[in-house]
C-alpha cells in the first residue's frame, strides 16, 4: 500500500543492540559474506532505508509504553481478564521501575541497534564501499542518514541522560558520555546536514527525514536545551520553526483525524515525520488498538483479529476532565460510550455481567484495577475493514501542529506575543461548529493548567499532592490534548516541571531522579565501563 519507502529487511545487519558485548566473532554460513559481497548502485538506496527499520521494533513496548504510560493521560490497569503481567505497566505509572523493566531495555535496543545501523551505512557511502548514483546523491544519503542518527541519539539521551556516544563501527566498549555534550554534538550534526537534505514534503519523501523533518527535530533539541544543558534556547528553537512555517512546504490538515487514517496520508503536508506500517509488506507493529479496545469491538469494526480481552491502556479520567466543551479532539481521539456492532446492535460485556451493555465511561477507581468497560479507549488511529493485529495505520512522530505550538511556547518564554494566534490556528479545525471557542489568547495560555492534580482512591482524590500552579499551564494542557496518544507526554511533563512533582490517579512523586531511566541491567553487565544513573544503585 505504501510505496514511498521500501525496508529492505534482509540488509539489515546482525548486531549487538546493548552495546556491551565484546565477541564479535562470526560463524560464515556462505561464501558471500561483508567483505566479499560486490555491492553496486542499486544497493545505495536500501542501505539508507534499512537503518529506519528499527523505528518498527517494538515501537509500542519500547518508546510508546514508557512515553504515555509514566504520563497522566493514559494508564493500564488490570482487570478481569489480566493486563496486571507482573505489574510491568503499573510500575511506569507509579513510577517505580527498575532497570530490569523489559519497557525500558526495549527501548534502548531498538534505539541503539538504529544508531549502530546508521553507522554501518554511512560508513560505507562514506568509504565508497556501495557507489553513490551521483556526488549530490552521495551527500544528500550522507545528511539524511546522519539526520536519522540523531533521532536515535535524541530520543535515547531524552530518555537516559549521559549515555555512549557511538559514531563509528568500532569495536571497543563504550564509556558514557555526558548529556550536555551529546546534545553538541547532535545539533552540530543536524546543522551541518539539514542544508543537503531534500525539501521534498510527503510523496517520495514521505516517512524519510527531509529538511522540514530534520528542522523539526532540531527544533525539538532546541526546545528542551534547558532540561539537557541547563540553558535554554528558545530563540534557537523559534528560528526553526520558523524557517518550516515561512517554508510554505507544511500546513496543517483540514480535518485533525487525517494524518491518523490509513489512506492518503503518504501525501500530507502535516506529518513531517511517521513510522509506516504495512501489514502486507511485513511492515507490523500498528496495534495500539488491539491492547486497548475490548474484543467485542471486532463486531463493531470487522476486523479479522478480536482485541485483546477486556483491553488495557485507557484515559485517565483527570485528563478527560480537562478537554473543553465543543472540543472535537475528545472524540477523535477517544472512544467511549455505549458500543454497538456493525448492524448497531448493542455489544454487552462478556466477562463479568453479560446483562451489562457494553459502555465505556471515564471514571477509574484507581490506576491498579478497572471494571471491565470502565476507561475511555483508543480511538486516534483509524483501523481498517479486516485489519489483522496490526492495522496499516501509521504512527506520525512529528507534526506541523508541533512546529505551531513550539513556536508558541517560545514566544511566551521570551515574553513576546503571538502564541495566542498560533494555537488558535491549531485549535480552529476542532471547533468548527463554534469557531469563536476555537480562540485563544497569549495570556489565557499563561493561565495554570486545567488538570486536577492528585492522588485517586475509590473514583475520589484524597490527597492533593503538590498543588503549585504550572507556569504556561494552558499551554501544557494544549500539548496533551492535541498529542496524547502519539508519544510527547513525558517529555512534555518534564519540560513543564509537572512530571516528578505531581500526583495523578495512582501516581505519587518518587523522585526527581525518574526524570530519566535507568540503564537497563544486562547492558550494565555486558560493559564494565557504563556506570548506572544516580539514585538507580539500589533498587
Amino acid at each position: 500500500m505504501k510505496t514511498s519507502i521500501k525496508y529492505i529487511v534482509s540488509l539489515i545487519l546482525a548486531v549487538n543492540v546493548i552495546l556491551g558485548c565484546n565477541d564479535l566473532d562470526e560463524k560464515v554460513f556462505s561464501s558471500v559474506t561483508e567483505q566479499t559481497y560486490n555491492y553496486s548502485v542499486n544497493d545505495f538506496a536500501p542501505n539508507i532505508a534499512g537503518a529506519y527499520a528499527p523505528l518498527h521494533y517494538d515501537y509500542v513496548t519500547g518508546y510508546w509504553q514508557t512515553q504515555e504510560l509514566s504520563g497522566c493521560c493514559i494508564v493500564t490497569p488490570a482487570n478481569a481478564t489480566g493486563w496486571d503481567d507482573g505489574g510491568i505497566y503499573k510500575r511506569l505509572h507509579f513510577h517505580n521501575w527498575n532497570s530490569e523493566l523489559g519497557q525500558i531495555s526495549s527501548l534502548w535496543n531498538n534505539y541503539y541497534q538504529g544508531v549502530i545501523l546508521c553507522n554501518a551505512a554511512l560508513e560505507r557511502i562514506e568509504n565508497n564501499v556501495i557507489p553513490a548514483p551521483s556526488e549530490e546523491a552521495k551527500r544528500q544519503g550522507i545528511a539524511e542518514l546522519k539526520a536519522l542518527r540523531v533521532y536515535y541519539y535524541w530520543i535515547l539521551m531524552d530518555n537516559f541522560g549521559d549515555i555512549p556516544y557511538v559514531t563509528t563501527m568500532a569495536q571497543e566498549l563504550p564509556e558514557k558520555t555526558s548529556r550536555s555534550e551529546i546534545y553538541d554534538n547532535l545539533v552540530a550534526d543536524l546543522v551541518e546536514s539539514i542544508p543537503y537534505l531534500d525539501e521534498e514534503q510527503g510523496g517520495n519523501l514521505y516517512g524519510r527525514i527531509n529538511k522540514w523533518a530534520g528542522k523539526a527535530i532540531l527544533a525539538n533539541l532546541y526546545l528542551n536545551a534547558e532540561v539537557y544543558t541547563g540553558t535554554p534556547h528558545w530563540e534557537d528553537c523559534l528560528a526553526q520553526c520558523d524557517d518550516i512555517i515561512n517554508s510554505g512546504k507544511c500546513e496543517l490538515s483540514p480535518d485533525y483525524k487525517d494524518s491518523f487514517r490509513v489512506y492518503g496520508v503518504e501525501s500530507s503536508k502535516e506529518v513531517l515525520f511517521t513510522v509506516i506500517y504495512d501489514y502486507n509488506h511485513g511492515l507490523t507493529g500498528s496495534y495500539l488498538w488491539m491492547n486497548s479496545w475490548h474484543s467485542e469491538l471486532q463486531k463493531k469494526y470487522l476486523t479479522n483479529a478480536a482485541p485483546n480481552m477486556a483491553g488495557g491502556p485507557k484515559g485517565i479520567t483527570q485528563f478527560i476532565n480537562t478537554y473543553q466543551e465543543g472540543d472535537t479532539r475528545l472524540e477523535d481521539t477517544w472512544l467511549m460510550g455505549p458500543q454497538y456492532d456493525a448492524e448497531g446492535n448493542p455489544l454487552y460485556c462478556v466477562y463479568t455481567d453479560a446483562t451489562k451493555q457494553l459502555d465505556f465511561t471515564k471514571e477509574l477507581p484507581d490506576g491498579n484495577f478497572t471494571g471491565e468497560s470502565e476507561g475511555y479507549r483508543i480511538n486516534k488511529y483509524e483501523v481498517e475493514q479486516g485489519a489483522e493485529w496490526s492495522s496499516d495505520a501509521d504512527y506520525p512522530l512529528i507534526r506541523y501542529s508541533e512546529v505551531l505550538l513550539m513556536k508558541a511556547e517560545c514566544l511566551l518564554r521570551l515574553g513576546r506575543p503571538g502564541a495566542g494566534a498560533l494555537v488558535t490556528q491549531v485549535r480552529e479545525r476542532n471547533f468548527k461548529d463554534n469557531p469563536a471557542l476555537a480562540a485563544v489568547t497569549d495570556e489565557e495560555l499563561k493561565e495554570n493548567s486545567s488538570y486536577q492534580w492528585g492522588y485517586v482512591e475509590n473514583y475520589q482524590i484524597v490527597d492533593l499532592g503538590d498543588q503549585k500552579p504550572v507556569e504556561f499551564g494552558r499551554l501544557f494542557d494544549e500539548y496533551c490534548w492535541e498529542f496524547v496518544w502519539e508519544g510527547h507526554t513525558r517529555r512534555d511533563m518534564i519540560r513543564f516541571g509537572v512530571f516528578t512533582t505531581k500526583s495523578w490517579l495512582s501516581h505519587q512523586p518518587n523522585g526527581d531522579y525518574r526524570g530519566v531511566y535507568p540503564i537497563p541491567e544486562q547492558v550494565l553487565i555486558a560493559n564494565p565501563k557504563l556506570e548506572q544513573n544516580p539514585d538507580y544503585l539500589n533498587l
